[in-house]
């Protein structure tokens, strides 16, 4: 029965970051298991039109192709979410696919995600150590910490959270849920807490925790489950007190 059934897909195209969005519809063989890109790599192999026009193949990010890379992020039906773990089985029909309009457009559903990575570079989230000689074995974690620390790692820089967050637009410097709780994670590691109060004075200024309005969207979208909310309350304690630290002189608090 499969071999008679088809998949219709509108998808939002747009040819450069320069010109005006439209729709475009689609329709692909059925098959079963499919997720989305295999729907999209349907279309890239005969760029066809439901009308029969020839087109030019959809442009899309991806990489690992199973929830990891965080690369193929977009809108379906509706809700921001990776289209590698999208599956057509549980999808309504048309399958309406949208670039994620946090980040600008290059083409079609691609987008520019620097916004999020330079506010990753903003906080450091790294552990900056140069290795260029054997430190030895690092400080190990408490298990207790290393656990929910394990559950921020989880990160995959996907945008969905900041799609999801009614905070981050054009018209905010707000960093979003993602570089938060990454501040969070590397000012748990023992040699990362070395940069602590570098990563919460980066986040106590304009476009920081400020800035976040609670709605708790973030940690309803993220795909991984990482508790956002919990990070960012958690941040909002270390930089009250950094603030008194800062005010008061650290050797007197």
């Amino acid at each position: 029965m499969s071999e008679n059934k088809t998949i219709r897909l509108i998808i939002i195209r747009q040819d450069s970051e320069d010109t005006a969005p439209y729709d475009q519809e689609f329709e692909v063989p059925y098959r079963p298991n499919m997720n989305v890109i295999s729907a999209l790599m349907e279309i890239r192999r005969n760029p066809v039109d439901v009308n029969g026009n020839s087109s030019s193949p959809i442009t899309w990010d991806m990489n690992c192709l199973e929830e990891v890379c965080g690369a193929c992020s977009m809108i379906i039906n509706g809700k921001p979410r990776q289209s590698c773990s999208a599956l057509i089985d549980q999808l309504e029909q048309p399958i309406r696919l949208k670039p994620i309009k946090t980040f600008p457009v290059v083409r079609d559903l691609l987008v520019d995600r620097s916004r999020m990575f330079n506010a990753l570079k903003r906080v450091k989230a790294w552990i900056p150590i140069d290795g260029t000689y054997d430190l030895g074995p690092g400080p190990r974690m408490p298990e207790r910490k290393r656990q929910w620390a394990y559950e921020l790692s989880k990160c995959m820089t996907c945008g969905v959270c900041l799609e999801a967050c009614p905070n981050v637009n054009d018209n905010s410097s707000f960093i979003g849920p993602a570089p938060l709780s990454q501040v969070r994670l590397f000012n748990a590691h023992p040699t990362g807490a070395l940069n602590k109060e570098e990563r919460l004075h980066a986040i106590m200024g304009d476009g920081g925790l400020a800035n976040c309005g609670n709605s708790q969207n973030c940690v309803q979208a993220c795909p991984k489950g990482i508790p956002l909310t919990t990070s960012i309350a958690s941040l909002n304690r270390d930089t009250t007190f950094q603030a008194f630290k800062d005010f008061f002189g650290s050797d007197n608090v």
